[in-house]
């Protein structure tokens, strides 16, 4: 590959660092090298979540600050401090991983590789990404682009966290942190129906992945906080 075929010398020289996991021939040795290469970034991602968190119930945050949160959040304004804390939580490693794996064929996507866009996120303003090879004649989308991994889990956790398309998933989410449950990858799976054409097929692909690879091993220590 060359420079060229990216959007930036920065940005290509980060693809470098991403392994080649289309190389990585045996199937548990690329599962263990995918899950190692995401999981230290989600976790630190979550850590960040479950700092803010604190902060926020603590009163440590200044009121200019909280301001823009509620604004960042897209909430409306007659939203309490509750309603700011019900979008501002974590995603389960489990199904973080577990949508990574299906949304990028195990890290074997192009756009995993070279624009670190492991879930599937798509954009719609022109040239804010890539435009996929077989999109439809009218669509407008393109595949968003990211100059690293961790601002690739930023996103998507903010797509989680904000976007009205699941709306279900960030109830269940307060239902179970009310009812002092655990946070499950499982539990917050079925928030995803609105995730992929596909419906609720979807939400049960990603209940098998998390199942067939035991992957709720990661949901703690965070998840119940």
């Amino acid at each position: 590959m060359q420079a060229n075929e990216f959007w930036g010398l920065e940005e290509w020289m980060n693809s470098l660092q991403t392994p080649n996991f289309e190389k990585i021939k045996d199937i548990k040795e690329r599962k263990k090298a995918f899950f190692d290469y995401l999981l230290p970034e989600i976790n630190r991602k979550n850590s960040n979540i479950v700092e803010l968190r604190s902060d926020i119930k603590n009163n440590r945050i200044s009121e200019n600050d909280l301001k823009s949160l509620f604004k960042y959040y897209r909430l409306e304004k007659d939203a309490d401090k509750e309603d700011l804390l019900s979008a501002i939580d974590i995603v389960p490693a489990s199904l973080i991983l577990a949508q990574a794996a299906y949304e990028s064929s195990w890290g074997r996507s192009r756009f995993a590789k070279h624009y670190h866009n492991f879930f599937g996120l798509w954009c719609f303003k022109k040239g804010c990404g890539v435009v996929p090879l077989k999109r439809d004649k009218n669509a407008t989308h393109e595949i968003k682009k990211f100059s690293n991994l961790s601002k690739g889990i930023e996103y998507y956790l903010l797509s989680i966290n904000r976007n009205s398309a699941y709306d279900v998933l960030r109830q269940i989410r307060r239902n179970k942190r009310e009812n002092e449950q655990p946070i499950t990858g499982i539990g917050l799976s079925e928030g995803l129906e609105n995730y992929a054409e596909i419906g609720y097929d979807y939400v049960e692909t990603v209940q098998d992945i998390i199942r067939y690879n035991k992957l709720g091993r990661y949901d703690y220590p965070t998840s119940h906080l």
